[in-house]
């Protein structure tokens, strides 16, 4: 099989979260043990952050990648899902895996991932595992997939665990009370292993302060401690935030003998993009008009987009908007500005949300456009509808900020 054909078969390997949704939700790590024990252990050969949340955790694990790599250290980088390219996924100092590796993993493990039925997430964090292992990587940042405590990630005692914050997301498996959330989220957290926290919230504050206590690990709030913060290239408003756990998280690498000094500190935070390959996070793709897209989709991320949109300057607003189906519409609804022209479309997987549904529930709450058979047509129609003063966003999904990006 070529790399195309490898990636092919791995995303036919269901349930794939990002198609199917929940049926794609294991309900234990026993697969990922077998996967681990089949690789002779690779993710006990190097060493590790593991970094979880409802959001934040992506930008927070780039930015901590960034910096460790200024430092001088080789770092791997394990997050999903990715935009473009299935190989995002998996990096080594900003560089993503070779099509080779992919390959040549699949082709080593193919009989036994198939008679042991893997999931497409199972074998994924499986190549990284392997991947860090060979490549002797000095420490690889590793983002937790869905939730924490099942998550196939989990199965890595980190030198540190890192929550950004909690908020409401995937409430079909993981609870639908933020302190239910925030006990799966805890998971990460390990025997005598410190965790950051990224934000104090009053209804999860408890939740992490007891598994802590439980497993005797130093907690400690970002948001608590940290009052400055430095300049990021990535540009988000709500990044202020991951910036404040990422400098908390690096005070605590420093004092486990990790060489960081703060010029490191602040290059990797100016160079997160060019480090990293991070997409996707208040990116601005073009002027005249300006268009702006995110991966912003569940409440209290789009809360931070719609606020930031409100301090640009432009004539009109035109939103391209598509979301997947198990998305809490009554939630995002009244964050979304009345004034703006939509351009509804599905993002191109299977549990993408019909347009003309997603079209009917927002124009009867008064947000009004019309629907498109793509995002591809939808992004195309309001760049032809927008003057030069105008501002078009896009998002809602992280899947149609792939398919604009």
């Amino acid at each position: 099989m070529n790399y195309q054909d490898t990636v092919n078969w791995m995303f036919q390997q269901l349930p794939m979260y990002q198609n199917k949704g929940k049926s794609a939700f294991k309900k234990d790590l026993s697969n990922t043990l077998k996967l681990s024990a089949q690789l002779n252990h690779p993710e006990k050969k190097f060493k590790s952050i593991h970094v979880g949340g409802t959001n934040g955790k992506g930008s927070t694990s780039h930015m901590l990648a960034s910096i460790l790599q200024e430092a001088g250290y080789k770092v791997g980088l394990y997050t999903s899902p990715h935009l473009k390219d299935f190989r995002e996924r998996i990096r080594i100092n900003g560089k993503v895996v070779s099509k080779q590796f992919v390959i040549g993993f699949i082709k080593r493990n193919k009989a036994f991932l198939e008679s042991n039925n893997l999931s497409f997430f199972e074998m994924t964090v499986g190549m990284a595992f392997d991947y860090f292992a060979r490549q002797k990587v000095d420490i690889a940042v590793i983002e937790v997939g869905l939730g924490g405590r099942l998550d196939s990630t989990n199965i890595i005692t980190p030198v540190l665990s890192i929550i950004t914050n909690i908020g409401f997301d995937h409430m079909q498996f993981l609870g639908d009370t933020l302190q239910k959330i925030a006990g799966e989220k805890a998971g990460i957290i390990k025997q005598n292993i410190p965790v950051v926290i990224g934000e104090t919230q009053p209804k999860t504050r408890a939740v992490f302060e007891a598994k802590a206590k439980s497993t005797n690990s130093e907690i400690c709030f970002a948001d608590q401690i940290v009052k400055d913060v430095f300049e990021s290239d990535l540009k988000g408003s709500y990044q202020k935030h991951n910036i404040k756990t990422v400098i908390q998280s690096v005070k605590v690498l420093t004092h486990f003998g990790y060489n960081i000094s703060n010029q490191n500190l602040k290059n990797g935070l100016l160079n997160v993009v060019k480090n990293s390959g991070l997409q996707g996070r208040w990116q601005v793709l073009q002027e005249n008009p300006k268009v702006i897209c995110d991966t912003a989709h569940n409440s209290e991320g789009l809360s931070y987009t719609m606020r930031q949109l409100q301090s640009e300057k432009y004539n009109n607003l035109h939103i391209v908007f598509g979301v997947v189906s198990d998305k809490d519409l009554e939630a995002i609804l009244p964050l979304l500005p009345k004034t703006a022209t939509y351009y509804f479309c599905k993002p191109n997987v299977q549990r993408g949300l019909d347009a003309k549904v997603l079209k009917t529930v927002f124009n009867s709450n008064n947000l009004l456009g019309n629907a498109y058979a793509s995002v591809k047509e939808a992004f195309s129609c309001a760049k032809l509808s927008a003057d030069k003063d105008d501002l078009i966003y896009a998002g809602g999904s992280t899947f149609v900020v792939a398919e604009i990006i």
